[in-house]
């Protein structure tokens, strides 16, 4: 049986010690690094265990840091981003799902870099940002002063700008803004561009807070290092080759897709190294936080550490992710028990650069800073709250956890679901005794299953009561000088048709606007080729457009559309021999 309490790698245990020995304190502010993967598994790192993957730089980043053994995220992509940058539980800042409208973050929302930019730091983002594309949303717009990114949750998805459409190796991605085309593997292009800023902005003499935010291992995987993957598809990869556990892989393994992420998580690795060397050749090293974790559980059921369950699961497998903090002139390696979560990055982070959230909503994290320096060995006891699912809004007991120190409290009800499945399949875990979750003891424990209940019960009636209508989508700002032309895209919109997303050509949609200046707009459709003939309608706010469209066509604009500032929704749909059909994308424009 594989054993959650035997994963660390002897030569790490070696090297922690047994406990924090931390340099004298400094006086001077020191920088910031986030790297934050996408999709990465708790069981994609030799030092937990897995004997393939080859990780020696984020290995040797384990052994000189502090270590969460215990850290907790979302299951999915864009609800841990927003708890990460806001030291609050998503549900707080509008942001309930990955799709459709329903990750975009409310700009009223404070970010980390908004914190650290106030108190005098420079900001880049390098990546993937997956809380909205348009003003006043964009992390732009949200701190962060330099800013290196691609739309919506990844590359390859349909807020892809054209011309770059999947494109992992040279891809198109926006500088400040503005379409850039860039040249390398995507994630080289992000380190590469994170160390370059960094090293000027040390020059300048300011302290600096660099997010660098992957997207690789999430897919499409057709794109990967080319040279990794013939290492990796030589390899033996089925699930002989690895640990057994209480919870095994199925039998049908996709060995070319393990190859493929493979590939893509060593790339990380060997940037993650080169960033240690640029830190440690100008002298940054000693007095640089560098802090690594994964947005969520593995993208497919691989080897994760012997756990249960993979992305989009409120099992362990699915919301437990590696979390490493190295800071070598206050922190010594050491390993933490404490639970900890997400939303305790930002008030952690603010903490150590002395800098005072004022005027600002509560947070929901709480500083971690006592145990990574090794002034306290625990924290009290509380309550964490995980809960995500696919819909406009939350549903009470629908796929989440709630986590104390030693019980985690669960339905696992599913994330593809909108709602609620039948009624609620509570489940309870002894995490000290049980951290692999083999064995539910709610019968046994009914009095804690009803406490942790009403924990859960006060903390989504606070999430619903948190702000006025909490799960509407904040509106995209079009006509704004911020924004001279504003792209939307099916990531934003919001479906016509319940069952509708946003791949197929009948998926319809529109998008919540609000109009910054009354003027004349024109609306730029773009779409498919069309196979023959067909018509264009178009509602914008109380205006009505259409016109027709020749075969082939790939877009069609409607001008002279003059607009009162406002809330306002777009619409364009497609009439095709009696189909209706959506859109890829509108380009909306303030022409006067």
């Amino acid at each position: 049986m594989f054993r959650l309490t035997a994963i660390v790698a002897a030569t790490v245990c070696a090297a922690c010690g047994s406990g924090p020995k931390p340099r004298a304190k400094t006086q001077q502010r020191p920088n910031v690094i986030v790297v934050l993967t996408d999709d990465q598994g708790y069981g994609d790192l030799g030092v937990y265990g897995n004997p393939v993957l080859r990780t020696p730089s984020l290995d040797a980043m384990a052994a000189r840091s502090a270590r969460f053994e215990q850290f907790y995220v979302s299951p999915v992509c864009a609800p841990t981003r927003a708890s990460l940058m806001t030291g609050r539980y998503h549900y707080r800042t509008r942001v309930v799902d990955t799709w459709l409208g329903r990750a975009m973050m409310d700009p009223d929302e404070r970010t980390i870099a908004e914190y650290l930019g106030e108190a005098g730091y420079a900001t880049g983002i390098f990546g993937k940002w997956h809380l909205g594309d348009c003003y006043p949303m964009r992390p732009m717009d949200q701190g962060f002063l330099e800013s290196l990114v691609h739309r919506g949750g990844g590359i390859g998805q349909p807020s892809d700008p054209e011309g770059g459409e999947g494109k992992y190796t040279d891809p198109v991605l926006f500088e400040n803004g503005k379409r850039i085309e860039t040249h390398g593997y995507c994630t080289d292009v992000y380190f590469d561009a994170a160390k370059k800023w960094l090293l000027e902005k040390h020059a300048e003499g300011k302290p600096f807070f660099a997010y660098i935010a992957t997207n690789a291992p999430h897919g499409p995987f057709d794109d990967v290092p080319e040279a990794l993957y013939r290492h990796y598809r030589a390899q033996d990869l089925s699930n002989e080759r690895f640990p057994r556990s209480a919870h095994p892989l199925p039998a049908r393994a996709n060995t070319d897709r393990r190859a493929r992420i493979f590939a893509m998580i060593e790339n990380i690795d060997t940037n993650v190294g080169k960033l240690q060397a640029v830190l440690e050749q100008s002298g940054l090293a000693d007095n640089t936080i560098v802090v690594f974790l994964s947005d969520n559980g593995p993208n497919g059921r691989r080897f994760n550490a012997g756990m249960r369950g993979i992305k989009t699961s409120v099992y362990e497998g699915g919301v437990r992710v590696p979390c490493f903090v190295q800071w070598p002139a206050r922190v010594g390696p050491h390993t933490i028990g404490t639970p900890a979560a997400h939303i305790d990055l930002l008030p952690t982070l603010l903490d150590a650069c002395g800098v005072a959230p004022k005027h600002d909503p509560a947070l929901d994290g709480r500083s971690l800073l006592p145990l990574l320096t090794g002034e306290q060995t625990s924290l009290p006891d509380r309550a964490l709250f995980i809960q995500v699912h696919r819909g406009d809004q939350p549903q009470p007991y629908h796929n989440f956890l709630a986590r104390t120190h030693r019980w985690k409290l669960v339905n696992a009800s599913g994330f593809a679901r909108e709602r609620l499945p039948g009624r609620p399949k509570f489940e309870l875990y002894d995490m000290l005794v049980d951290p692999l979750e083999t064995k539910n003891v709610a019968a046994q424990h009914a009095d804690v299953v009803t406490k942790l209940l009403a924990r859960y019960d006060a903390w989504f009636l606070a999430m619903s009561n948190s702000r006025e209508h909490p799960w509407q989508p904040p509106r995209i700002h079009v006509g704004s000088n911020r924004e001279p032309v504003t792209v939307l895209t099916r990531q934003d919109w919001r479906v016509r048709t319940r069952g509708h997303g946003w791949g197929a050509a009948d998926h319809t949609g529109y998008w919540s606007v609000f109009v910054s200046r009354p003027g004349r707009y024109s609306v730029e459709a773009l779409f498919r080729s069309q196979p023959e003939a067909c018509s264009a309608r178009l509602r914008f706010g109380p205006l009505e457009r259409s016109q027709e469209c020749d075969k082939g066509a790939t877009s069609c604009r409607f001008d002279d559309l003059q607009l009162e500032s406002g809330n306002a929704r777009i619409e364009v749909i497609l009439e095709r021999a009696g189909r209706e059909l959506g859109i890829w994308k509108a380009r909306v424009k303030r022409t006067d």
